[in-house]
């Protein structure tokens, strides 16, 4: 290619193209990192102390491959350049400062990145396509000092490895890390999951932006179970997000009327945010309910038999909880549920069907179910 009629005339032009390319494919914006940056090795000492507070909860793999997480470069033999992308999921503008799923007692809330298809296949799928895309336009690059002619080397990822994302997206500008610990941008809010694409091209850094929190303390003030122990501070052991997805076995009973009706995920603090009223809905279809998950009851829940789980659960993050913690879950949501018969009908019928795990959460919440049909009593 002659290199004077060549778009090409800077790595900063193909940066541009790189992420034209990414938002054509329904990645809301891109940035580009250094797989040598010093963020990495900043960033280790910090997370060793957060786990030696201990609070990972049962996330072992937290302690895992910490030399990975500072020399990414190990990850993907070649790579020179992580770039990072942010893709939003709403499907459905939420009200504005308001955590609306409390309004809601009998019904089951999952997480809104949740009601879809798994996020983590999209992200991955469409990575690999952007990857492709790069490959096929390596030739008009020839003329630049970016590696170009080397073999091409790439390897998407999606929260399936030993890597900073958050920290990443941060520094390249896709957002400011807010006291929530979510990644937060002035035009997106935080309702977005992040990847990473690997590649061996060499680009120039992205910048960070500044952080727009100010003094606002919404999140920290909204979370039920008191998990944000400090801005910027996250006891993933008591968030209600690693609670009813990670978690495995009983639940604490100090968190079970603060965990509500939710039984994946929770929202609350992306809810209350102020930058949240600027969140966008998605392109990607993938992110669309399915099964009614959007809009279904905790008693409708509670019918599903483990095939019926297996089968709406399939390609959903969803599956990750497994069937009896699923239960576990919509058990405490149960509980917490408008006074019943019914629904203390519907607890005991499963007493004794599963494990002892699962009934004494049962038992829990047909106790909750009395005390408020009964409140005299109690």
């Amino acid at each position: 290619m002659d290199v004077l009629f060549s778009r090409f005339t800077t790595a900063q032009d193909v940066k541009q193209w790189i992420k034209e390319q990414a938002q054509s494919l329904g990645f809301a914006d891109c940035g580009f990192l250094s797989v040598h940056h010093p963020l990495f090795q900043q960033q280790i000492e910090p997370l060793k102390r957060w786990l030696d507070k201990g609070y990972e909860g049962q996330l072992q793999f937290m302690h895992n491959h910490h030399h990975l997480r500072v020399h990414p470069e190990q990850l993907v033999a070649g790579a020179k350049t992580i770039i990072s992308v942010r893709m939003d999921y709403l499907t459905q503008a939420p009200t504005p400062r308001s955590v609306t799923d409390n309004d809601r007692p009998n019904h089951a809330i999952i997480a809104r990145y949740a009601r879809g298809r798994d996020y983590h296949k999209t992200m991955r799928s469409r990575l690999k396509q952007l990857a492709l895309k790069i490959e096929n336009m390596i030739p008009e690059w020839q003329h630049l000092d970016i590696c170009s002619e080397a073999d091409f080397v790439f390897r998407p990822f999606s929260d399936s490895a030993p890597i900073f994302e958050r920290p990443i997206a941060d520094a390249v500008g896709l957002g400011w890390t807010g006291k929530h610990t979510l990644l937060l941008n002035k035009q997106a809010g935080s309702f977005f999951v992040l990847g990473e694409l690997f590649i061996s091209l060499e680009l120039p850094d992205d910048e960070p932006i500044s952080s727009h929190c100010g003094s606002c303390r919404a999140c920290i003030d909204i979370c039920p179970t008191q998990a944000i122990v400090a801005p910027y501070e996250l006891n993933a052991a008591a968030c209600i997000s690693y609670l009813t997805i990670e978690h495995k076995g009983p639940i604490d009973i100090k968190y079970r009327r603060a965990i509500g009706n939710r039984v994946f995920g929770c929202d609350d603090c992306q809810l209350i945010c102020p930058w949240n009223r600027y969140a966008n809905i998605t392109p990607v279809a993938d992110f669309s309910p399915r099964h009614q998950l959007d809009d279904i009851s905790l008693l409708a829940l509670w019918q599903w038999q483990e095939s019926e789980f297996m089968t709406y659960t399939q390609g959903s993050p969803l599956r990750r909880t497994g069937y009896l913690n699923f239960l576990r879950n919509i058990a405490i949501g149960l509980g917490n549920a408008n006074a019943s018969l019914e629904v203390i009908t519907q607890l005991k019928s499963k007493l004794g069907v599963h494990d002892a795990m699962l009934d004494e959460h049962i038992h829990w919440a047909i106790a909750e179910q009395h005390i408020k049909l009964n409140p005299l009593d109690s």
